[in-house]
């Protein structure tokens, strides 16, 4: 029986790279990740076995008695995963899927990832806002983009960004003539319900028919624009909160390094992309915080508004 415990195989197959190659640096050029970034992994592994792999200090590099103990199991490890799940050695990793729910933009996190994880192939799901928990607990998705709240018993969540909501009317309204509106400017008004995010389509069409008027989150606004509709801030009503959440158990590697894309981490992080967890980095700003709001005034005084509403 191995005297060594349970090892992952992503952390085995970059131990034998450094073991068979004797150098840091061009193992993790195969590898395809930084080189600190394979040095604390393996830092990591001597930590977690209490022995040294490498001989300290050594160049070149040298495995210890220890070191090459575990290079002799980890190709056994190693080639017996993959006959079990009938890949050959180099084949590509599974595909990261990520959900999205309606009004979230990915395409800056896909080419970032692209770019750093070509090998690694990220699969992107549209998810219904009714579906966002489920898909997770079902395994749908091993991570996605949800809005707030969902029920955190058993899911990790980085909130990123908030929401300002809008107010969507037809081109030709009077609230057209206003840069922002309050729920009071609105109370003459028929609001269509827009609860869910799902079916708020049929809401908008409803409102260019001249029914009424709809709030929305204002990525949905933009999501449904068209060109008889604009839409305007509502100073006084809820925003709306977008957030990154996973099962614990879909901690994986991968996970951890598309968490370090969306939170803006640097290619050559030293984070370590396994066994770390799931505790948020104190937030940063985002470009779609809420911001200070001007003073309501006019943007232009082409008709005078019904109502006597103030411009």
């Amino acid at each position: 029986m191995s005297r060594f415990p349970s090892i992952d195989v992503q952390r085995l197959r970059w131990f034998a790279a450094v073991a068979e190659e004797l150098h840091f640096a061009r193992a993790a050029k195969a590898l395809h990740i930084s080189r600190q970034k394979l040095s604390h992994t393996v830092i990591d592994l001597e930590t977690e076995l209490g022995t040294k792999l490498f001989v300290p200090g050594a160049q070149p590099t040298q495995l210890t008695d220890a070191g090459q103990e575990l290079l002799r199991e980890a190709r056994d490890i190693i080639a017996r995963t993959e006959n079990e799940a009938g890949t050959a050695a180099g084949a590509a990793p599974a595909a990261l899927r990520v959900g999205f729910v309606p009004g979230v933009t990915v395409t800056k996190w896909e080419r970032i990832w692209g770019q750093r994880f070509p090998d690694i192939p990220l699969e992107l799901v549209a998810v219904a806002q009714a579906d966002q928990e489920s898909a997770l607990r079902e395994g749908r998705v091993d991570m996605c983009f949800v809005r707030l709240p969902i029920d955190r018993d058993g899911m990790n969540a980085i909130p990123l960004y908030r929401e300002l909501p809008v107010v969507v009317v037809p081109k030709d309204h009077e609230i057209s003539l206003f840069n922002e509106v309050s729920l009071a400017d609105l109370a003459d008004e028929r609001l269509q319900d827009t609860a869910d995010i799902d079916t708020v389509e049929a809401a908008i069409e409803l409102v260019a028919a001249g029914v009424g008027v709809a709030i929305v989150p204002h990525s949905i606004a933009r999501l449904h624009h068209r060109r008889d509709l604009v839409y305007r801030t509502v100073t006084d009503t809820d925003d709306t909160e977008v957030a990154l959440a996973w099962p614990p158990t879909q901690t994986t590697a991968s996970a951890e390094e598309f968490i370090g894309v969306v939170r803006g981490r640097s290619e050559n992080s030293s984070r370590s992309p396994a066994g770390k967890g799931a505790e948020p980095e104190p937030r940063k700003p985002h470009p779609a915080e809420k911001r200070p709001r001007p003073a309501r005034k006019p943007i232009a005084a082409k008709k005078k508004p019904a109502r006597g509403r103030k411009r």
